[in-house]
Order: structure tokens, then C-alpha cells, then sequence
């Protein structure tokens, strides 16, 4: 199985340098309809919902205080199969033409975010780890 780390080094490489926000999203958006379409997750870090949307933690700790982001030296684009390659393709052909604040708010209104937080009780802007469970992700995505 891959890592968000070879996912975000495979985003990057195919979509050029972008803010952490934008990055975050992609992630989680590649990990939502991987699993819609193959049946199982892409990576297995947790995603949490923070108040600027779903974080994968183990990347931001890879990319706090950094704006925009680059590359990604902890991923290996080779770990990743020639299906996760293609998930990855479709969302980033779909997503990748917004701004990191227009996939934020997207995510926003969405359910698995939303579930989360409400899980978590944190009001909005307030601080939570809350994690996106794959249960979530599943329903929602597989629904639409």
C-alpha cells in the first residue's frame, strides 16, 4: 500500500507547485474516490478534520510553515501502482483547476468533514483532530 507521502510526491510531480491547502485537499479527494472506485484506501494515515478543512497530519508536519510547497522528498512515486496512479489522474483531472480555498470550502460542505467535526463537537474555526473515517468517505463519495 502507498503513503500520503507518495501521494503528495505523485501530485506534485504531475501538477506543479501549489499551496499546502491545495495539496491537503488533493490528498484527501485522491484517498475519497480510490476508495469509491477500488474498494480499498490509497494510503493509511489518518485524515483529520481540521477547521480549514480535512489534513492529513503526517504531511503537514512535512510541510508546516511552508506557503506554497514544491516536491515532496519523503514520497516514492514508486510505490504507487498503475491503479493508485490512475485514481490519482482522475481526481487531480477533475480538482486540480481550483484554488486551495475553493477545495477548502468544497470540502467544507460536504459530509464527511462536516460528520467529523460534529463528532468532535468543535465549533467552527476551533481546533479538532477529529479523524474522517473511510466509513464516511465511502457513504458520502459512493453516493454521489
Amino acid at each position: 500500500m502507498a503513503s500520503a507521502h507518495d501521494v503528495a510526491a505523485y501530485i506534485l510531480r504531475e501538477a506543479g507547485p501549489m499551496d499546502s491547502w491545495k495539496l491537503q485537499k488533493l490528498v484527501y479527494y485522491a484517498q475519497a474516490w480510490h476508495l469509491v472506485w477500488e474498494g480499498k484506501p490509497l494510503f493509511p494515515e489518518r485524515i483529520e478534520a481540521w477547521a480549514n478543512g480535512p489534513v492529513v497530519r503526517d504531511l503537514y508536519d512535512g510541510h508546516r510553515g511552508q506557503f506554497t510547497v514544491s516536491s515532496w522528498q519523503r514520497g516514492r512515486i514508486s510505490n504507487l501502482s498503475q491503479s493508485e496512479r490512475e485514481s490519482i489522474d482522475v481526481v487531480l483531472k477533475h480538482y486540480k483547476r481550483f484554488t486551495g480555498f475553493t477545495l477548502r470550502e468544497r470540502t467544507h460542505s460536504e459530509r464527511p468533514w462536516q460528520a467529523a467535526r460534529q463528532r468532535s463537537g468543535a465549533a467552527p474555526g476551533e481546533r479538532s483532530n477529529e479523524q474522517i473515517t473511510l466509513g464516511d468517505l465511502a457513504d458520502y463519495y459512493g453516493s454521489l
